[in-house]
């Protein structure tokens, strides 16, 4: 039997979400599947005992609390893989606190692992609105509008991704084999707070020569959050984040987001970079 490790990040901010992920989860979980159950928690407090026990399905629990610049997602996303990988799990696979798994998610990452093990999978993911809050893994079906910005291979299938749409990966949604990962070496611990982690993971895995592939019916459904775009409340988030990822790669990422920061007057290039408006000298 397959044992997959389904990974999920969380703080007390999204508890609501998780435990909907949670109900979900045992209901896509297919028969053939052993399923281990891990999750971070990324708040400065451990998570409550009353998140544990047998109805919650969780098999093991790391506290990983935030860092001087905010919360270390990759470093909490590396200590459930670590843990995964010591329990013997055949896939990981990455599912954020926000995102509810569909009927076939699992088999199908199973599926695509089994047949490209050196592959970083990805499979699309429905962005669901407001009015959409489903509780149920039967409701999902007819939810489903993948993000028109992701390939979405047809059912059953994978679709290999060139070279340069490595920046489409999130790490929404995602899985990998344990060699794949550990070729990967884990994402970096640099970024702390919002952003880059995961573009900074594929291009690595780019340079790597890990090829990205689409995974076809593993689908992921966003539940509904206030947003902001761009994402005022992480700006200095980005410009740091951002920083760590040129100093590294050459280039800014997340360009969408620094041009409209831009647009508005709150940030300003500066030394081939971006700083916040009015402190370039002092940058």
């Amino acid at each position: 039997m397959t044992r997959v490790a389904v990974l999920t990040v969380a703080s007390a901010s999204r508890f609501g979400h998780l435990q909907t992920q949670r109900g979900v989860l045992r209901d896509v979980t297919p028969d053939d599947l052993d399923i281990l159950r891990i999750e971070a928690w990324l708040d400065p407090e451990p998570p409550l005992r009353a998140t544990h026990g047998p109805r919650s399905g969780i098999d093991a629990t790391v506290h990983v609390p935030p860092g001087a610049s905010g919360m270390r997602v990759g470093a909490a996303r590396n200590a459930v893989a670590e843990v995964a990988l010591r329990e013997g799990a055949d896939v990981l696979v990455f599912l954020d606190v926000d995102c509810l798994p569909g009927p076939d998610l699992l088999s199908r990452y199973v599926d695509a692992a089994q047949r490209h093990p050196d592959a970083l999978l990805a499979g699309p993911v429905t962005y669901l609105p407001s009015i959409q809050r489903p509780t149920r893994a039967d409701e999902l079906g007819a939810m489903t509008r993948p993000h028109p910005a992701r390939p979405s291979p047809s059912d059953g299938t994978t679709e290999q991704a060139d070279p340069d749409a490595y920046d489409l990966f999130w790490s929404l949604s995602f899985a990998v084999t344990p060699a794949t990962w550990q070729r990967l070496d884990g994402f970096s611990d640099d970024y702390e707070g919002y952003g880059a982690e995961d573009t900074d993971l594929a291009w690595r895995a780019r340079g790597r020569g890990i090829p990205l592939r689409w995974v076809g019916g593993a689908h992921a459904y966003h539940q509904w959050h206030p947003t902001s775009s761009p994402p005022w409340a992480h700006l200095d988030d980005i410009l740091r984040n951002g920083r760590i990822f040129a100093e590294r790669w050459g280039t800014w990422p997340m360009r969408g987001w620094l041009d409209a920061f831009a647009r508005a007057g709150a940030i300003v290039a500066h030394d081939g970079g971006w700083v916040r408006a009015g402190v370039s000298s002092a940058a």
